[in-house]
């Protein structure tokens, strides 16, 4: 969901209330666009929080639906953050206090002492010509310094709504921190084919998923639990070369499971292997005209068959196949300097092709101002 492909509803002023998991899932099914974490199925995947359907009414008829995730305040569980990942689904190009002050008035009475969403709303976006020329150029050191950025008018008045609301923007300026990426990449397939797409990476790209075709990668879907355990297994060792902190397998055996059950399509898993040995391994969420390339892992082995390249191009050939219209490769940072340790990131997915888009981040309104500062000093003081 990007303001280009909003959710259109005529409405007056609509009443927030809770709805069954049947009746959100059916909404998010009629719309194009929607993120996966705004299904009810990932409420079941993330078991740490409580969640709820919520659904915004014109009268009898559904308009609006988010899933709401509700956290505990530590040593005082009776008020809890309400959080609302790349969501609420609504229409966001009108007034934004008439979908967002009924939110408000019910989270207030489910004990919420602030609320943070992620507005599926996009502000901004460089083509990869743009972002090639960026990280060419040592003069230029962030993807808002390039000229020529295409706005979107939505994205400008949701963020300027938002702040006249209250609302305190919460994105980190290196585009990463606590919740989900302000800025990502994106790769359009809509009315393209599968040569058009290799056309539009670069010489690199190309070359390199010749390489693994001609090396043998074979790249096929898994099966569920020995495949999974296998991708965890290349998932730790990424990991651990890579330096950050991975999901332990329950939790990946809980998602393959949670939104499997919500629908067949929605989450598949594909290796690639060279001679037996498993070289890469990624996972690939869909919902509606979405594809998101979730997770990945590779061997640092045989890194020269270029498995990774492979998957991506599976995924990608898929994606299209099943009548995408966005493939997301999900966060970059928006530092474009040789120096900077994200940059390797920028390099690899504008190599596709396609955009860095910039949406317009998360934000938070304090229901409770006091609860909420002794939780912004909380979450100060464990490092966010």
């Amino acid at each position: 969901m990007s303001s280009s492909e909003p959710v259109r509803a005529a409405v007056g002023n609509p009443v927030v209330r809770p709805v069954s998991a049947a009746d959100h899932l059916a909404f998010v099914r009629a719309q194009r666009s929607v993120s996966f974490l705004q299904t009810p199925a990932w409420g079941r995947v993330k078991t740490e929080w409580r969640s709820e359907s919520l659904g915004w009414f014109d009268g009898r008829r559904l308009v609006g639906a988010g899933l709401v995730l509700y956290r505990p305040v530590p040593r005082l569980d009776r008020f809890t953050l309400a959080y609302l990942p790349e969501g609420p689904v609504i229409d966001w190009s009108g007034d934004i206090g008439r979908w967002l002050d009924p939110l408000a008035a019910h989270l207030r009475t489910r004990g919420a002492f602030a609320i943070r969403l992620g507005p599926p709303v996009v502000t901004g976006s460089w083509s990869a010509a743009q972002v090639k020329e960026g990280l060419a150029d040592p003069g230029v050191r962030r993807l808002t310094d390039l000229p020529g950025q295409w706005a979107d008018p939505v994205g400008a008045r949701v963020s300027s709504g938002l702040k006249d609301a209250g609302w305190l923007p919460q994105s980190p300026r290196d585009g990463f921190g606590v919740g989900h990426p302000q800025f990502k990449y994106e790769v359009p397939l809509a009315g393209r084919t599968e040569d058009e797409l290799l056309r539009g990476m670069n010489q690199q790209w190309r070359r390199n998923i010749r390489k693994a075709a001609k090396e043998g990668v074979e790249v096929s879907v898994g099966a569920g639990g020995k495949d999974l355990k296998a991708f965890h297994d290349l998932y730790v060792h990424t990991a651990q070369r890579d330096r950050f902190t991975p999901r332990p397998l329950r939790y990946f055996e809980t998602m393959f499971a949670a939104l499997s059950a919500e629908a067949p399509e929605r989450i598949t898993l594909y290796l690639a292997h060279h001679q037996g040995d498993l070289v890469a391994a990624t996972v690939l969420v869909r919902v509606g005209g979405r594809a998101v390339y979730a997770y990945g892992a590779s061997a640092t082995d045989k890194r020269e068959v270029r498995g990774s390249n492979a998957c991506q191009w599976a995924m990608i050939r898929d994606a299209r196949t099943a009548g995408c219209d966005i493939y997301d490769l999900r966060g970059i940072t928006p530092t474009l300097t040789a120096d900077d340790p994200h940059v390797g990131l920028v390099r690899f997915k504008s190599g596709l092709g396609g955009r860095a888009v910039r949406y317009v981040g998360e934000w938070d309104l304090p229901l409770r101002p006091m609860v909420y500062r002794g939780f912004e000093l909380y979450m100060r003081r464990r490092g966010r």
